[in-house]
């Protein structure tokens, strides 16, 4: 029996998550930004995370009894990469930097199985291969497509794995589609993202935002808020009844009162996010919801932070998923938010 070959360009349905592939060196680059636009950030930084492919996956249903993935890392930062079958951790493997083959097990019979790539770190894939497999076949989507916008905090280097980021645990819950647009230290509002969510079919949008604004004083007090109001509004302009999630930035207790190189503190930062929100919904905005960051992680949960005092670690991930998870849920259904 052959084994059956999956790749991005002749099976899009089973890939997920990636707004865009290209063929590099033999292999197959996830982006999450557009590559032909990409140049226009002016931003090498955001180049680099567009290429990591936090929240892609395989999704395929089948009887195959094992597979394996070839994959290029372009570091030592690179993250693990999951397999989940029938919703639960299958295997976690760890990866390094260059050319790497995971062989996987898989259990016998038909199964849903999910190949969650790393979500730090560049990496090029090969062909999903299914070895011992009478038929795959894309498991079916259905699910409301959700995509969300943010920093590190959204990208989640320190998760326990791609499969267990907040958005990974949120989209896994509640049957949605996702399309994480994390981007760690490089969440500044960038008109790319604006546009290149614009363009993505979504019934769900979440925005976190501020964080890296605050911590590379990117915006002003006078620049920031208009910003945002500009960035939301790009966004409803290509999707009018789409309901839009705006989180502000999590407890970072050594930042909240601290100002930076241009005077803002966090919780003015946090503050200036509400008012443009506030502010929108005042000229009709009604499918506009506002979540408020230290609601999701808060001082209390300050032992959940890393020594950065800043991201969470793998419990504090989960955390935020918990609770993000009928927020979310309500804004999806234009519930009020709980």
């Amino acid at each position: 029996m052959r084994p059956i070959l999956l790749t991005p360009g002749a099976r899009p349905g089973v890939w997920r998550g990636a707004l865009a592939w290209t063929e590099e060196d033999g292999g197959w680059q996830p982006w999450r930004l557009p590559p032909e636009r990409i140049a226009t950030a002016h931003a090498p930084v955001l180049v680099t995370r567009a290429r990591m492919p936090a929240g892609v996956r395989a999704a395929v249903r089948t009887d195959a009894a094992a597979l394996e993935l070839r994959t290029w890392a372009a570091a030592d930062d690179v993250t693990s990469l999951d397999v989940t079958v029938d919703g639960a951790l299958w295997q976690r493997t760890a990866l390094a930097a260059g050319a790497a083959t995971s062989h996987v097990a898989l259990p016998p019979g038909a199964k849903a199985v999910e190949v969650w790539l790393p979500q730090f770190g560049e990496v090029r894939i090969g062909p999903l291969v299914l070895h011992g497999a009478t038929y795959a076949a894309a498991t079916p989507g259905g699910g409301p497509r959700w995509v969300t916008y943010g920093s590190s905090i959204t990208q989640c280097r320190s998760a326990a794995g791609p499969s267990e980021t907040w958005p990974a645990l949120v989209a896994r819950r509640l049957g949605w589609e996702l399309t994480c647009l994390g981007f760690a230290g490089e969440c500044h509002l960038d008109p790319v993202a604006a546009r290149a969510i614009a363009r993505t079919p979504a019934d769900l949008i979440s925005l976190c935002l501020g964080g890296n604004v605050h911590g590379f004083a990117s915006m002003s007090a006078r620049t920031f808020p208009g910003q945002v109001s500009g960035f939301i509004q790009t966004i409803r302009d290509a999707h009018p009844s789409v309901p839009i999630a705006v989180l502000t930035p999590i407890t970072s207790p050594p930042r909240e009162r601290l100002p930076n190189q241009v005077g803002l503190t966090r919780d003015e930062i946090r503050a200036a996010v509400a008012d443009a929100v506030r502010t929108l919904r005042s000229c009709g905005e009604t499918r506009l919801h506002l979540i408020d960051g230290p609601v999701v992680l808060g001082p209390r949960d300050a032992h959940l932070l890393l020594d950065d005092a800043l991201h969470p670690d793998a419990d504090g991930y989960r955390l935020m998923a918990d609770r993000l998870t009928p927020r979310l849920a309500a804004v999806a259904a234009h519930r009020r938010v709980p």
